[in-house]
């Protein structure tokens, strides 16, 4: 009978730390390192996540994929070195810190913050790093990358100074995303979209010529904006009209409305407010009305101008654009295009300031409401009403956030056809998986604006840039500035920006090349944490690696397209003309069981520690393999104990093959292929198949086909099917008979090639039943199951003429085990064993095979087959005999032996030798 130590129940909680200990006592992680050492290499590179909490579910859901690559991967030949890596600076870092402190950043010294920020990072490096580990996650973890390393310091701003050379780093006034509780400029990575309430206004501009287009000058005639935005009504310069639009003046008693003439019917008759419409007398083409002129609305300018702009639409507004070049990308590029001027009211904390008279010392979204009044007491609001529109968040602060113009650091995306060059790159040069990446990123990139690197923060790498007074005090950047700043960071890491005097940080006797003057003022802008993870293709590879790029796969999820995919890929470009990566595969966010994002006011939020400590890492990692990531990625109490069933059933099959396996030596015992019995060898069949299965699925990240090929073998190949059949073979007949030889051969086989194609998922439960197997016959003798190579399959495994008899004979099993229930629900029945079945058929072929077939009765697990020829027909009748007391078996010997009275003759034999 089975003998194992190989428990029944998991207790995956308790042995799993067990397990972690061992491998790090043994090294076993330097050994498999070790084993590679020279062959063909593979890298995954690891996208760093914030250092800035405790993971969370979405984290074991990114590191286990990457996991489960890297280790088939390893046991496949490859020499897959994992470097884990963190992000440690950056607004991530500086927030979470500053919300647990309950404190901003003018509370402190940037040099006392940077060191609080420093520590912060780390601590939860710490944190992460060892819940990662719990995961099952191999790695290099005692020498990760991390972004505060002044190593990696040293190639930021070497990255940098390449960028400054080749000429793609600028510094211009534009307006950029502007967070006013963090009080930085942001990326186009750093903004997210939610539902906001804007209060909506109509607003009268008045012309100052109306007469110049035949328009009356004893009626009040305006042009009519609409905008969602009211205070930056005060930053407006410039009405933008589509130069091809039709655009009508109506009258109302006795003013004249000037708007376009497709919206003029919505616009007139919901918002009218019961005023009497006249038709109008005169129709103009938009760039008609670039003759008229108009007051500003709070007086700031003299005589504004009314522009041309191909994005003015029909769908929505009034068709003329209020424009404020400080507050929009758009309305920027035509206030350069028409030499408008920028005025920049708002400060840094969203506040209006002295231009913003007279409403100075107010928010700005505070002051919508007084603005609104102001207009509507000076007669300039046409109407107003509230919407709920998608607008701009901080990534971060969750804040609403506003477009104002600063001057920053940009990276041009045009510089040297850039933008044209990634474009390229990404349709030719990398493997999107699922291919809709490919076109999400070419949308994203095709799009994009230039790169605003600078950020008015404490936390991260300063951007050495130096104010010349000789240039009229303008910012530069230099690169002999940037790459002897850099040779100082490596050696001192990057606070000495902040701690030394700026004649200490510059080269010998340097002086401006433009101006010749040699009196500088340090800046205080830092890079964008993006900057920082998006050169870690030049950090690791050249630092850590040693080895050429691009990486051969990054893995993140989808949200990357717009984050780490692009800040990786415009430097790799820019600076090496090739993209950083083979492949990108992306993932889905999690969602709970009802598709529902996680919060904690839903409080649907599961933490992978929740599942790991009444579960197993095992379970999570199951998980992740039968979901299918190309999509969100569902999670719940529900779907986890679906998944408990199933690795029961999994580790069921583990223990019933190392059970029969018991005092098995394959040295002495493990018989060849020609020996073996034909039911054995359609179970090599589907062994061979199952490997080459497996082996498609993880080669192309399908993991959802690895769950189903294991699961499918385990569940129905071998419990419903040959482990069922084996029972009476392996417990029943000599120890060391040819017939249970043959079964515990191919049971070896079995067991072998299931923890390796198991290891990458459950990489606890196949390091377990590799511990208690049986020893290997190859030469490989590691102390894991880790440290073993992918199977190998006998090319004789592989046999279609086993398949194809199988398949007849199983599919008649099928039929009978269907009879055998029906009889079994009538009480006529218990054990198939109680039953002899007549197998009638016509077909001579099938009869001829079923009557040679080797012990048919055992295949369906009954006492006694007997075949007929005539109609089809399967009957199921009471079986001959007498039941063997030793067997089960019904037999018509039983008792023949005078020795042994209770047992059939084949019983009695075995008993007595």
């Amino acid at each position: 009978m089975p003998q194992t130590d190989f428990a029944m129940k998991a207790g995956l909680t308790q042995k799993e730390p067990k397990t972690l200990a061992r491998w790090q006592k043994e090294g076993t992680y330097q050994q498999i390192r070790q084993k590679s050492k020279g062959a063909a290499p593979f890298i995954l590179h690891d996208g760093p996540p914030y250092a800035n909490g405790h993971i969370h579910i979405g984290h074991a859901l990114n590191k286990i994929l990457k996991d489960m690559i890297v280790k088939y991967k390893t046991m496949k030949g490859f020499d897959a070195l994992y470097i884990p890596g963190w992000d440690c600076h950056g607004l991530p870092i500086e927030h979470q810190l500053l919300k647990d402190m309950k404190a901003s950043k003018s509370d402190f010294d940037t040099l006392v913050f940077r060191k609080k920020a420093h520590d912060y990072a780390m601590k939860f490096v710490d944190v992460q790093r060892e819940e990662f580990k719990r995961l099952g996650i191999f790695g290099q973890w005692e020498d990760p990358y991390l972004t505060l390393d002044p190593r990696y310091e040293y190639w930021i701003l070497k990255s940098l100074a390449k960028l400054t050379q080749k000429g793609y780093i600028y510094r211009s006034l534009k307006p950029v995303n502007w967070c006013f509780s963090c009080e930085t400029a942001l990326a186009e990575a750093e903004v997210e979209y939610d539902d906001h309430k804007s209060p909506a206004v109509f607003v009268r501009f008045p012309v100052e010529n109306p007469q110049i287009l035949g328009l009356p000058t004893n009626k009040k005639v305006s042009l009519l904006i609409w905008t969602t935005t009211p205070w930056t009504l005060l930053a407006n310069v410039a009405v933008a009209v589509h130069p091809d639009f039709d655009y009508g003046a109506f009258g109302f008693n006795d003013e004249i409305i000037i708007i376009e003439k497709g919206r003029s019917i919505n616009i007139l008759t919901d918002h009218s407010k019961g005023l009497k419409i006249t038709s109008p007398n005169l129709f103009f083409k938009g760039k008609d009305l670039t003759k008229l002129t108009y007051v500003h609305p709070f007086d700031k300018l003299q005589h504004c101008p009314v522009v041309v702009a191909g994005y003015v639409t029909g769908e929505d507004g009034t068709g003329l654009v209020h424009t404020a070049p400080g507050h929009g990308q758009d309305d920027f590029q035509t206030g350069v295009r028409y030499n408008l001027p920028v005025l920049m009211p708002v400060n840094s904390k969203g506040v209006f300031t002295d231009e913003g008279k007279p409403f100075t010392g107010q928010h700005v979204f505070k002051a919508n409401e007084q603005i609104i009044a102001n207009l509507q007491e000076r007669g300039l609001l046409f109407d107003q009403e509230n919407i709920i529109h998608s607008y701009p968040h901080c990534w971060r602060c969750k804040n609403p956030i506003i477009f104002r113009a600063t001057e920053q650091w940009f990276l041009s995306i045009e510089h040297q056809n850039l933008r044209s060059q990634l474009l390229e790159v990404i349709e030719d040069q990398v493997e999107w998986i699922p291919s809709a990446g490919r076109e999400r990123i070419l949308g994203m990139v095709n799009t994009r604006p230039d790169w605003c690197l600078s950020r008015q923060r404490l936390w991260g790498v300063p951007i050495p840039a130096v104010i010349c007074q000789g240039c009229d005090g303008k910012q530069k950047l230099f690169v002999d500035v940037i790459e002897h700043v850099a040779d100082l960071v490596k050696k001192h890491g990057s606070d000495i920006w902040f701690e030394k005097d700026l004649k200490e940080l510059l080269p010998e006797r340097f002086i401006c090349p433009d101006c010749g003057g040699h009196d500088f003022q340090k800046t205080q802008d830092i890079l964008d944490v993006w900057f920082d993870s998006g050169v870690s293709h030049q950090a690791v590879f050249h630092e850590m690696i040693k080895s050429p790029r691009p990486a051969d796969l990054y893995l993140e999820g989808s949200d990357q397209h717009r984050g780490w995919f692009q800040s990786s890929l415009i430097p790799s470009v820019a600076i090496d003309k090739k993209a950083p990566y083979k492949q990108v595969l992306t993932h889905g966010f999690v969602v709970d069981g009802a598709g529902r994002k996680m919060s904690k006011s839903l409080g649907n939020v599961i933490k992978p520690q929740e599942i790991i400590d009444n579960y197993g890492a095992d379970i999570l990692r199951l998980w992740v393999a039968s979901s299918s990531y190309n999509e969100d990625v569902r999670i719940s109490k529900e779907i986890i104990e679906r998944l408990v069933d199933a690795y029961r059933k999994i580790r069921n099959t583990l223990r019933y093959l190392l059970g029969n396996l018991h005092g098995f030596d394959p040295d002495k015992h493990l018989l060849k292929y020609e020996q073996l019995l034909e039911l054995d060898r359609w179970a090599l069949n589907r062994l061979a198949r199952t490997i080459d299965a497996m082996d498609r699925g993880y080669e192309q990240y399908d993991f959802v086909q690895v769950f189903k090929t294991v699961y499918s073998f385990c569940n129905e190949d071998l419990s419903s099917i040959y482990l069922d059949i084996l029972k009476d073979r392996l417990y029943t007949f000599p120890a060391h008979s040819k017939e249970r030889l043959s079964a515990q051969t191919v049971l070896y086989y079995i067991l072998d090639a299931l923890v390796r194609i198991l290891a990458p998922v459950l990489s606890f439960t196949a390091d377990e039943a590799f511990e208690f197997g049986p020893k290997l016959l190859s030469e490989e003798k590691p102390g894991s199951v880790h440290g073993l190579s992918w199977p190998v399959i006998d090319k004789r495994w592989i046999s279609p003429e086993i398949e194809e008899k199988f398949k007849g004979a199983l599919n008649m099993r099928d039929m009978v085990l269907k009879a055998l229930d029906e009889k079994r629900k009538a009480g006529e029945i218990g054990s198939g064993l109680q039953a002899k079945v007549v197998i009638t058929s016509a077909d001579q072929v099938s009869l001829k095979y079923f009557r040679t077939f080797n012990d048919f009765a055992s295949f369906c697990i009954v006492s006694q087959v007997e075949f007929k020829d005539g109609l089809q027909d399967i009957v199921i009748l009471p079986a001959d005999g007498t039941k063997c007391a030793r067997c089960w078996n019904w037999r018509t010997d039983v008792g023949r032996s005078p020795s042994h009275p209770l047992l059939c003759a084949r019983c009695a034999e075995i008993v007595e030798h």
